[in-house]
């Protein structure tokens, strides 16, 4: 991270507290079975987005924003390397048959912000692609961003919706469309590359204002037809994560130093959206799936409860304040004994309905990538730690 980023982060977080007793992540058997039944699951634009991002952190971490310079080198060190991440963001490209203007990557299903969780994945295969006269991964890529910025629908102070049919907020969208913005800045550079950092920020910046209520939590869905003014686990959890990303993107690149107040910015934001959540985590380490509400009205969720588990770790990693890792550590405890020998995460919330438990015998494909997302963060916490 340029050390420009590292100091700003330092100075407007609270003092480090005492290191914490490690905790223990999961054994390998476990880690491969999730992933495979995430990969059997996962279908709906976000979810494969949300799948080659946690691949990416599990598997090839040195391609990934929280690693090194971003973007990475462009040449990968085998034929091998990311071959998963990349055979499948390739796959879906081709699928593409018309190249012809603004267009997201995958249909979204009614979703402006969905198929841009591809776009990262896109653009990392573009970017170390061995062929350099195939131009469609840049063209699929550029068409992404084009629909994002120029056709999707905004707020009068430019938000943009997270739904096609009307101007509507979702927390979700933070986690899917920003880090494509940010990562093409990161790829492309220069001014128009900064220009796309700034618009980066300033979504998340937006979206803040619209769906944080000064509970120190997001609602989940506010404007349009109809609202979901709870404090949804998850959707906190995909605020929080969406803007970690944006932010190490930034960091990582040659900008940082031009972005040192939105920098510091997403980073009290993040910490804003950690801090008022675990103060309502229970005894096992769980989360309620709307955070700040009673057993009566809600139930305990695993799936937030292991993405701001990952977020938390990540955030100590990068600033080297442990204040939130007491409470990473309890959710990934009762995250580990929430995952069945087969390796289905069980106690998630369905995330098509966000007010029910998964039925039995169905399972949450987010939930599956959580569980990695958490493990990769910890991993890589505990080694930053020997450093």
């Amino acid at each position: 991270m340029a050390v420009v980023s590292l100091l700003t982060l330092l100075a407007v977080c609270s003092a480090a507290i005492g290191s914490p007793v490690p905790s223990e992540g999961f054994d390998n058997g476990t880690i491969a079975m999730v992933k495979a039944n995430l990969g059997m699951i996962a279908t709906h634009s976000w979810e494969i987005g949300t799948e080659l991002e946690t691949l990416t952190e599990l598997e090839w971490p040195q391609l990934s924003v929280f690693y090194g310079t971003v973007p990475p080198p462009a040449q990968l060190p085998t034929p091998d390397t990311a071959a998963d991440v990349i055979s499948k963001a390739t796959a879906i490209v081709d699928n593409i048959t018309n190249f012809s203007g603004p267009t997201p990557l995958i249909d979204g299903d009614g979703a402006v912000g969905d198929p841009a969780s591809l776009g990262v994945a896109v653009l990392l295969a573009n970017w170390t692609r061995t062929d350099l006269n195939d131009t469609k991964l840049a063209d699929a890529a550029r068409d992404q961003l084009d629909y994002l910025l120029n056709v999707a629908p905004r707020t009068p102070d430019g938000a943009i919706s997270h739904r096609t049919s009307e101007v509507q907020l979702w927390a979700d969208f933070v986690y899917m469309a920003p880090p494509f913005i940010a990562y093409y800045g990161a790829i492309a550079g220069g001014e128009y590359g900064a220009s796309l950092f700034a618009e980066a920020h300033k979504q998340c910046m937006l979206y803040r204002q619209y769906l944080s209520d000064g509970s120190g939590l997001w609602q989940h869905i506010v404007l349009g037809s109809w609202q979901d003014n709870n404090h949804w686990g998850t959707g906190n959890a995909w605020a929080a994560a969406g803007m970690l990303r944006v932010f190490e993107t930034i960091a990582r690149s040659g900008h940082a130093w031009k972005f040192a107040t939105e920098l510091a910015n997403l980073a009290i934001w993040i910490d804003e959206i950690l801090t008022h959540s675990w103060a309502f985590q229970h005894e096992n380490g769980t989360l309620y799936n709307w955070i700040d509400q009673d057993a009566s009205a809600t139930f305990a969720d695993t799936s937030s409860t292991a993405l701001l588990g990952a977020v938390s770790f990540r955030l100590a990693t990068i600033t080297g304040n442990s204040v939130h890792i007491p409470s990473a550590n309890r959710a990934l405890k009762v995250i580990k004994q929430s995952v069945n020998e087969d390796g289905w995460l069980l106690n998630t919330v369905d995330p098509e309905t966000f007010n029910t438990t998964s039925l039995p015998g169905q399972y949450s494909p987010e939930g599956q990538a959580f569980v990695l997302l958490l493990h990769s963060a910890w991993r890589d916490f505990e080694a930053s730690r020997k450093l």
